[in-house]
């Protein structure tokens, strides 16, 4: 096998996927295939897309940042 296909298979994490876009994941990015994908997580966490349920009842500081998100200027 020639030297820059054994960089490649080494590279390859075998048979995952990427969360993102279902391409071969990079062993660099795992579990991404690229740092762009693995942007596109973060900014996903940081925005709020992922949360987890909770029973819990939201605190003051929580009811204020909702009304602010949700207010429409005028």
């Amino acid at each position: 096998m020639c030297r820059w296909r054994l960089k490649v298979v080494r590279e390859l994490s075998n048979g995952v996927s990427c969360p993102q876009c279902g391409k071969q994941v990079i062993r660099a990015y795992r579990p991404f295939c690229s740092a762009r994908c693995k942007m596109i997580d973060l900014a996903r966490w940081l925005g709020g897309a992922y949360r987890l349920p909770s029973e819990d009842e939201p605190d003051e500081a929580e009811i204020i940042d909702l009304v602010a998100l949700t207010r429409v200027e005028d």
